[in-house]
Parts: structure tokens; C-alpha cells; sequence
């Protein structure tokens, strides 16, 4: 959270405004988090309720429906793939990249069939999945590229920070991520007139400009909008975002450095134009069991974070061969490097690592 200081009084003064749900906070932070990503216009970006309420309002703009495919990685949060079924979709695994454990471009334009709707990339753990090539791969299947940015807020790919890469763009504002507004996610959006639709998507299909009376409600919406109380969480949070990642940055390439050439272990490693913004930090080891209870019996945590999704059962129908994810997911296990690892922790870690296991 943002210092008491400045938080609290800005949430009093929204708390007994006499407006707490979608107002003039909600609209200020959408256009403020616009200029924080770089996005061309601030009407292109919406605020949810949820990061997940954003990927399913993407997938029903990009317009996945019952019966749709959607190319997607199962080395993700659940949430990710939960929203392709939420719209009716079907996921179709297309396996990882050995280095990153990000979605594989060529593996993207294998699993493409004429039933494909839409590909999804996750930026897992912060790392920029392969933008430009699964563009690509989007445009030659001439379907849109959705991009699940939750982990990455603050990265670059091309020289440009991580929002207006993709046809659609995700950020996650729940509580463990970069940034927290308790909870929220936001849709960066490339085309203005998805965005209108996104709007009335996430409000019951309703113009909250036109009458309440006089409306008409053509299409299926949703209660999915951001709160004021939110939104001014957010708003208090944003000045402090370029400190707060830059320390994630910062100790993820201290580890980048400190951690190469172990014996046994392995760093991830990424195109020379992605610049991550370390959600954690990743790395392959031999032995990880082995690696975990080292690092335990000396107080540091270490973490999977995720169970690769095409394992649970309510994607069975989508199983399929992924042996470089088989590969990855049996040696990785993720270590702390957020804005509370301070140079004395993160050498603490390093060394410890160093002294093998």
C-alpha cells in the first residue's frame, strides 16, 4: 500500500463523497494508468473488478463464443484459462519456450486450426513472452493476440513498455501483484470501437451516459467495473509504481548476474528486446527438492506458484503432449525478488544458493 499519509485522506474524503461505485476516481485512474503503459489513448483502457473480469471481457471482444479454440499456454495461473471457458472457449495447449517458459510462437502455429479465434500469450513471472513473432503468427491466422500481462506490469519489449503490443492487453491489480488496488485488473485495448464495446460489456450491455429509461440493452453484459474506493487506491499507488518496480527490476538482475554459472542450476533467458519486470524470479535446477530444503533450513522461501493448468481436471478435454513444458515445469521453482528484498536479503539468497545443495 501507498504510505498512510497520503492514502487515507484520499480514501475519507471518496468513502462519504456519496458516490463510491463508477465515478470521476474510476475515470482519472483509467486515464492515468493509460499514461503509466504508454497506451495512445486514454479512452482505450477500461478498469475491472478483476484481472480475470478483464481477460473475459477480452475474449468476448476478440469474439471467442461456444465452441471457439483458443491457443493458449497451460504454464499460467489458473485464472488465465478459467476465462476461455467462462466465454465458451475452448483451450488448445501450445507448449513452452525451454529457456522462458513462455508460450512457443511455432508451437502457437501449429495448434492453429480453422476453429481458432483467438491466441493468448502470458508474460509469466514478468518475462515478455516473444511479442513480435506471435504477432505474427496472430496476423497470418488473422486472428487477434491477447496478451496476459498480470505478471508484467513495467516490463518492455522493443524499447516500449508492455500495453500496446497486442490487440488486447491484461494487467492484474490483485492483492500480490506489482501494483494492488485490493483487487482490479485493466484491459488495454488496440481498437477504439472495441473499447466502446468493452465499456458496455462490463456494465450489463448499458451506456451509462443515456438514460437509464431511454437505454437499450442489445448485447449480454456483465457486472465487472471498477469502484471508486478502488480506483482511488489506485490513484494514491500510481506516483509510487516507478520506485516499487524498478526494486523488483533491480533485484532480478542482481540474480540475472549473481546466480549464472552455478553448478546445477540454470537462469531463464529471454530475447535481447523483452525487458522483464521480475513478478519473481525463475530458475531450472537439478535436484529441486533437494534445492528447496536448503534454502527452507536457512529461512528463504521458494515457491511453484502455479500447477501447470493441464493438469486439473476441468481442462481434461484440452489434454495434449507438451514435453518442453514436462521439461521446464520438473526443474523450475521461483525465488523472491519483489521491492521487500532488500541488498542484504538478496545477497543472503545468492550466497546461500552458492554454498549448493
Amino acid at each position: 500500500m501507498a504510505p498512510e499519509a497520503e492514502l487515507m485522506p484520499r480514501l475519507r474524503d471518496v468513502l462519504y463523497s456519496g458516490q463510491i461505485s463508477e465515478g470521476p476516481p474510476v475515470a482519472k485512474f483509467e486515464s492515468e494508468f493509460a499514461e503509466f503503459v504508454d497506451a495512445p489513448q486514454p479512452d482505450h483502457v477500461l478498469s475491472f473488478y478483476s484481472g480475470t473480469a478483464a481477460l473475459h471481457t477480452a475474449l468476448i471482444l476478440a469474439g471467442v463464443v461456444s465452441g471457439d479454440e483458443v491457443v493458449t499456454t497451460a504454464m499460467t495461473a489458473e485464472p488465465t484459462n478459467l476465462a476461455i471457458l467462462h466465454a465458451g472457449g475452448i483451450p488448445v495447449w501450445a507448449d513452452v519456450d525451454a529457456k522462458s517458459g513462455n508460450i512457443a510462437p511455432a508451437a502457437v502455429a501449429a495448434r492453429i486450426t480453422p476453429r481458432t479465434r483467438a491466441i493468448l500469450a502470458v508474460d509469466y513471472g514478468g518475462i515478455p513472452a516473444q511479442l513480435d513473432a506471435l504477432s505474427e503468427v496472430a496476423a497470418a491466422a488473422g486472428v487477434p493476440l491477447i496478451e496476459d500481462a498480470a505478471h508484467a506490469l513495467g516490463a518492455r519489449y522493443g524499447g516500449r513498455t508492455l500495453g500496446t503490443h497486442a490487440d488486447f492487453v491484461v494487467f492484474s491489480l490483485q492483492a500480490i501483484k506489482h501494483m494492488t488496488t485490493v483487487d482490479g485488473g485493466m484491459l488495454v485495448c488496440r481498437d477504439r470501437d472495441a473499447a466502446a464495446r468493452g465499456r458496455l460489456t462490463r456494465w450489463f450491455g448499458i451506456d451509462r451516459h443515456t438514460s437509464r429509461t431511454e437505454v437499450d440493452v442489445a448485447t449480454i453484459g456483465y457486472k465487472y467495473h471498477m469502484n471508486n474506493v478502488t480506483a482511488t487506491i489506485g490513484l494514491v499507488q500510481l506516483p509510487h509504481m516507478g520506485a516499487v518496480i524498478g526494486r523488483h527490476i533491480a533485484n532480478g538482475r542482481y540474480f540475472d548476474d549473481a546466480l549464472h554459472g552455478i553448478p546445477g542450476l540454470e537462469t531463464c533467458s529471454w530475447e535481447r528486446q523483452a525487458e522483464p519486470s521480475y513478478w519473481f524470479y525463475t530458475v531450472l535446477v537439478e535436484r529441486r527438492g533437494d534445492f528447496v530444503r536448503h534454502l527452507a533450513d536457512r529461512g528463504i522461501a521458494t515457491s511453484l506458484a502455479h500447477k501447470r493448468n493441464d493438469l486439473h481436471t476441468v481442462f481434461a478435454a484440452s489434454r495434449t503432449p507438451l514435453p518442453v513444458l514436462d521439461a521446464f515445469y520438473s526443474r523450475m521453482i521461483h525465488l523472491p525478488c519483489g521491492w521487500w528484498v532488500d541488498d542484504e536479503d538478496r545477497e543472503y539468497i545468492a550466497s546461500t544458493i552458492r554454498e549448493g545443495w
